[in-house]
């Protein structure tokens, strides 16, 4: 490790100074709803099958990683729990597909 000498104290210093610039010019917003649990499937190697414990019914599993239904508080408090998605993420607005007649 290289803290308590002059090349850690500079490593240090220039993390810093770039977690400053990135964070005041490439501000990286939370992904919608349906994008983040869509990563956090991929990530766990989950199927939409394996949803239906968060959401109970896999049509309505279908419905909204299709944009067709939006999220209820009960399913926003059940994914994060279970699968750690953050809340920020979950409880921000997104669209919804609109029905063709």
């Amino acid at each position: 490790m290289l803290n308590h000498t002059p090349e850690g104290d500079e490593i240090e210093i220039l993390a810093a100074l770039v977690e400053a610039y990135e964070e005041k010019h490439h501000d990286i917003e939370a992904p919608d709803p349906i994008e983040a649990i869509k990563f956090r499937m991929d990530q766990m190697g989950l199927k939409d099958a394996d949803l239906t414990q968060f959401v109970d019914q896999r049509s309505r599993v279908s419905e909204i990683l299709n944009r067709k239904r939006a999220l209820s508080l009960k399913m926003i408090r059940s994914l994060h729990q279970g699968l750690n998605i953050p809340l920020d993420a979950l409880v921000k607005d997104y669209p919804l597909e609109r029905e063709t007649i």
